[in-house]
């Protein structure tokens, strides 16, 4: 017997804590055995940041039925990865905070989950806050249901209220609960057994990849009907239309390796039949999407369907004076392929070439689903350069040009309401409700053009002293907003190469706020730092002290100089303008002028001008 399970919630809401007491307290661990906590997140970015990135398999056994289980990642840039393992399973685990509730990606991915036909149930989590409100958060969760439209079935979910961190779960807020057997019994109770046909012929849909330099591509999927064996010869059918398709040069192969998930393992096994999630390799053009059938019957499964991108930035070749220094991979032939083979399991993922070798255009659901491509290529050792987010538009009906418009839900003390509604006021915010749940804090919803919340998260962050949370999700397409306003302040721009040096800056500090510190190597058209005004000054960072033979106490005084500003990469995509770049290397993330010359940059802005007035 099996039953499959995906896990989905907003982020931070604990569903990997919970999956990582459900694999202890079913027995997936030996009694020794050392396991760190949220152990499903592998990834060196996920143990990082503190968020699931990739959706991934695991399996439980309880009461002799096997549970696969779905982790996935609560972050709405990462719904693609959501989006795609809801065709595996047959039911939902909808994990909610106690205290915060339905959040914009619980809301967006019950939604999907709901529109599959999937069976729900609701585990109200971190009842063991002190701000903890399980009740509200029922009837809220509830609600939730009504809006999406849920069926009888799906509204008669049974509700738990959970610990993750203490691994434990009741149906019944009056008796606290010991462990997690109320949710293994519910799982069984309400999650329907798989539909296929095992006697069938042989179909599976590849829902996730994986690789291995000893096999090669992997599929991971769902079989929907029939039996598979290691030896089988299947066929692997292009991307298109749902039915039975002519022979139309489909890759024949025999499966040379068979896998079911076990705990954090993958077993090898010799055979396995409909409804069971597996691994199977054998094909090297496997991709997300392509169906898997029996030679005998060629039939097509719908193919993965996800939300298009909203965001674009065009990735181009480092052409720096510093090109090549730093990276492994530097050239347009290797930055072409490396995106390209990202396409192969990032479905929510788009890579267009442009008029230029050197120019890609990378689309995606937003800034931290790009920021994390990035990022992992830049500990692979590739060198690139970014330019700055911009929305994909779109033509309305009657040619209307319509951009995209996120949720914004905000949490923040009451006294800092006030400057956070002034800051999202001139970025074409509408306030759409106004929550006070208590303890102080107020949760803000607003509809605000995507644009309008670029450079937003590090403003917030400061104009709230750190305590505000804010979440976003992509709401719908209107009507264009009109010009946003842009960055206040203006930059400091190296005008020569060489080394920072203290004496220059510590003349510049009382200007500005410092993105380099004494040692660093910049270039001319490199920006070392934000004007404290309007407008770009061009500055020599590398000016040394002149040495005399006078000896005073001014003019030996110490240098202090304070802290510089920490770019980080997701910094760096919400803080450039459209006239400047980011240099991304292994070591080192660098902001600059797309004209790097101070003479061509005046021609360039005169040109505009003259441009404007005509």
């Amino acid at each position: 017997m099996i039953r499959n399970l995906a896990i989905i919630a907003h982020v931070d809401h604990g569903k990997t804590t919970l999956v990582d007491q459900m694999l202890r307290q079913a027995g997936a661990f030996r009694a020794n055995q050392q396991v760190e906590e949220r152990v499903m997140d592998s990834n060196p970015l996920e143990r990082e940041r503190g968020i699931t990135i990739l959706a991934k398999n695991t399996a439980v056994r309880w009461e002799g039925t096997k549970i696969n289980i779905v982790d996935t990642p609560g972050h709405a840039d990462f719904g693609g990865e959501v989006e795609r393992i809801l065709r595996m399973v047959d039911g939902v685990l909808i994990l909610v905070d106690a205290a915060e509730g339905p959040m914009p990606q619980t809301r967006f991915v019950t939604r999907k989950a709901l529109a599959l036909s999937l069976r729900p149930i609701v585990a109200i989590n971190k009842i063991d806050r002190s701000d903890a409100e399980p009740l509200r958060v029922h009837d809220e969760v509830l609600g939730l249901f009504i809006d999406l439209e849920a069926t009888h079935a799906q509204l008669d979910a049974p509700f738990l209220y959970t610990s993750s961190r203490a691994g434990t779960a009741t149906a019944d807020l009056e008796r606290p609960g010991t462990d997690l057997k109320p949710l293994f019994r519910a799982i069984l109770d309400h999650v329907p057994e798989p539909k296929g046909d095992p006697e069938g012929p042989f179909q599976m849909l590849v829902s996730t990849l994986d690789f291995s330099s000893f096999l090669g591509r992997i599929a991971i999927g769902r079989i929907e009907r029939g039996r598979v064996k290691v030896g089988d010869q299947v066929a692997l059918l292009p991307l298109g239309e749902p039915g039975l398709v002519q022979d139309e040069g489909f890759e024949r192969n025999r499966v040379t390796r068979l896998y079911t998930f076990d705990g954090l393992s993958r077993v090898e096994v010799a055979a396995a039949a409909a409804g069971d999630i597996v691994a199977l390799s054998g094909f090297e053009t496997i991709e997300i999407g392509r169906t898997f059938t029996s030679v005998e019957r060629l039939e097509r499964l719908a193919g993965i369907a996800v939300e298009e991108p909203t965001i674009s930035v065009d990735v181009i070749v480092n052409n720096g004076p510093f090109a090549g220094r730093e990276g492994k991979y530097v050239t347009s032939r290797q930055l072409k392929d490396r995106l390209y083979r990202e396409l192969e399991r990032n479905v929510a993922l788009r890579v267009e070439e442009t008029d230029s070798p050197d120019t890609h255009t990378v689309s995606g659901r937003g800034e931290l689903h790009l920021g994390i491509l990035m990022e992992t290529m830049r500990r692979e050792g590739y060198e690139f350069q970014v330019s700055r987010p911009r929305v994909i538009t779109k033509l309305g009906e009657d040619g209307e040009r319509l951009e995209p418009y996120e949720e914004l839900t905000v949490d923040v003390p009451e006294e800092y309401m006030g400057v956070v509604m002034e800051k999202l006021g001139p970025r074409r915010s509408e306030m759409t409700e106004m929550r006070n749940p208590g303890q102080g804090m107020v949760r803000l919803t607003f509809r605000i053009p995507a644009r309008g919340l670029f450079g937003y998260r590090s403003e917030f962050l400061t104009d709230t002293r750190g305590t505000g949370i804010m979440h976003h999700r992509f709401l719908d397409y209107g009507p264009w907003a009109g010009p946003l306003a842009g960055r206040k302040r203006g930059v400091l721009v190296a005008d020569r190469e060489g080394s920072v040096v203290a004496f220059a800056l510590g003349n510049l500090q009382e200007r500005a706020q410092m993105f380099v510190t004494p040692g660093d190597l910049v270039y001319e058209g490199l920006i070392a730092g934000e004007n404290s005004r309007p407008g770009d000054l061009d500055v020599n960072v590398t000016k040394e002290k002149k040495l005399t033979n006078m000896r005073t106490t001014a003019s030996d005084e110490n240098v202090i100089l304070e802290p510089p500003r920490q770019i980080t990469l997701e910094y760096a995509l919400e803080y450039i303008e459209e006239d400047e770049l980011i240099e991304i290397t292994p070591k080192t993330i660098r902001l600059r002028k797309r004209v790097l010359t101070a003479s061509d940059r005046k021609k360039a802005a005169r040109a505009a001008r003259v441009a404007d007035a005509s």
